[in-house]
């Protein structure tokens, strides 16, 4: 405790002038989410003449917000990507059960290959039941012990296997997801098993999101990170299947979807083989293209070799599932409000003058497709880890009203938080954890990207605990934006949007910033913290 007192008192001890009244403009605000989110941009999609709009809009912006290009006179980073679509006439047929099974694409599947290679044919493949495809030594859990998967398709469920508790208390962190429950390990970890297919179970409320957005965001073209081996050690193919998919599949082996989901919630559960046997081919027809991060910098005047970061992503789903004959995904609030925010700071940073420090300003790509723009930049970064004293990332803002606190995703991770803390309760706020830890938040924005290679990260929303209509009124607002907007054609730009609660949450991201700016303390995740290890490697410390 006394060494948080300490840091808290050594950032804001130096950072008090600036701090305290941010020149936030809700006037950019609205101009560059207006501006973003409209039908002109095409919906954002990474490689497409979206991109070329976007990201030159955004130079322009950085530019005449007062930033310097980061990357030796230029403002983009080439990140190199391909462009993978998959043939829409895919099914996956099963065999040996009871009766000839063929699930249906987008009815009941969903299914594409990481690998880059023009066609996918898997025959007669043993179908294996492995729970939740998790493997962890160090809890003891290995839901593929004694079961060899090579060459065959596993079959997963969504989420942890604790994902139901009422508290944080059990094996996998009771209700908060963590990354074991996310769909990208369950992926890799079917990879590294050998597995030749590997199908994910969806299940609305463990996945956080409606078979809709399975439909809307896996299919049609997808953006991959291109690779000199193809991803060769990815499996042949990946996919989701529907609830009610998945229920026919185990009628067809004789099995019951629910029992066997309740078998996987205890440890030491052995994999079921199903005696089915299943086929698909595909063909995929392949782009290689570069999308770009956009970074600029507002150099420091006493120590700018020393960085703190701010990050949202640019881009969104493009031209997608059509919704009463709309087929574009405007991504309004997913991103194009984060991506304004980060304008909107980086004038207001510009207008108080250069802090001590540098701030990097970084609009990154393909966060829709797995966070690959960020993944990009920290496997490449433009200015060293080691130098980037910690960051802020910004994922939609609230554009539905102020409210009375601030929910902090992943929280008690990292000495972040503290300065969060006292900077809401000087708005009179209070920070609450995740009404919602189940979703796994924490995996799914670019803040991820950073954190897993050390550098300390925070990422935060408005709370659900709003100032006209209290806590009903801001779960209402979740709900309906997840069920009728969320990765849907309807995500769009509207006039009666209220913007004085993403005024708030953007004075935090100023001062938390700021401070670190022009401070001299390098935080770092706590102890118990997973990148832990990672920041003190970087760093040179223990």
């Amino acid at each position: 405790m006394k060494h948080i007192a300490l840091f808290l008192a050594t950032a804001f001890a130096a950072s008090a002038l600036h701090a305290a009244d941010p020149d936030i403009s809700v006037n950019t605000l609205k101009e560059v989410t207006k501006t973003l989110s409209s039908d002109t941009f095409e919906g954002r999609a990474p490689t497409t003449a979206g991109e070329d709009k976007t990201i030159g809009y955004v130079a322009g912006r950085f530019a005449a917000a007062g930033l310097q290009p980061a990357n030796k006179g230029s403002w983009f980073q080439d990140v190199p990507m391909v462009r993978m679509t998959a043939d829409p006439a895919t099914s996956l047929k099963i065999s040996g059960g009871k009766a000839p099974l063929d699930l249906a694409y987008k009815t009941d599947l969903v299914v594409y290959s990481d690998r880059i290679v023009p066609k996918t044919e898997i025959k007669n493949s043993d179908v294996v039941f492995v729970g939740y495809g998790i493997n962890a030594p160090e809890k003891g859990w290995n839901d593929y012990k004694g079961v060899d998967v090579k060459g065959k398709t596993v079959v997963i469920l969504v989420n942890d296997p604790d994902y139901e508790a009422k508290d944080l208390k059990g094996p996998f962190g009771g209700r908060a997801m963590t990354y074991y429950g996310r769909w990208t390990y369950k992926y890799e970890e079917a990879a590294r098993q050998g597995a030749a297919a590997a199908i994910i179970v969806h299940d609305t409320y463990p996945a956080a999101y409606p078979w809709s957005v399975v439909v809307s965001s896996w299919t049609g073209p997808q953006i991959r990170m291109d690779a000199a081996d193809g991803n060769a050690g990815d499996t042949q193919a990946n996919g989701w299947i529907s609830n009610e998919g998945a229920q026919k599949l185990m009628a067809a082996a004789g099995k019951d979807l629910a029992q066997l989901s309740a078998a996987a919630k205890k440890k030491g559960f052995k994999a079921v083989p199903l005696g089915l046997k299943a086929s698909l081919s595909f063909e995929t027809d392949i782009k290689h293209l570069v999308s770009k991060n956009v970074a600029g910098v507002l150099p420091g005047k006493t120590r700018p070799d020393e960085y703190v970061l701010y990050s949202a992503h640019w881009d969104h789903l493009g031209i997608c599932e059509p919704v009463n004959g709309d087929n574009i995904c405007n991504g309004a609030l997913d991103n194009a409000t984060g991506t304004a925010g980060l304008i909107a700071l980086a004038e207001a940073h510009a207008k108080a003058g250069p802090a001590d420090r540098s701030i990097l300003f970084l609009a990154v790509t393909a966060e829709e497709s797995g966070l690959l723009g960020s993944e990009y930049y920290a496997a490449n970064p433009l200015f060293p880890l080691a130098k980037t004293v910690g960051g802020i990332n910004m994922d939609g803002l609230n554009i539905a009203g102020r409210t009375k606190d601030v929910t902090v995703i992943g929280g008690g991770k990292s000495e972040l938080e503290p300065m969060l803390v006292e900077f809401a309760k000087a708005q009179g706020r209070r920070v609450e954890p995740e009404p919602s830890p189940e979703k796994g938040s924490f995996y799914r924005s670019d803040h991820f990207s950073f954190a897993k290679l050390g550098v300390p990260m925070i990422y935060f929303d408005s709370g659900e605990d709003f100032v006209n209509g209290g806590k009903a009124a801001g779960a209402a607002a979740s709900e309906d934006y997840t069920t009728n907007r969320y990765h849907k054609p309807q995500d769009e730009y509207r006039d009666d949007w209220v913007w004085d609660g993403a005024v708030e949450d953007l004075t935090l991201n100023y001062q938390i910033g700021r401070a670190l700016a022009d401070g001299t303390v390098w935080p770092n995740w706590y102890p118990t913290a997973e990148f832990r290890a990672a920041r003190d490697k970087s760093r040179g410390t223990k």
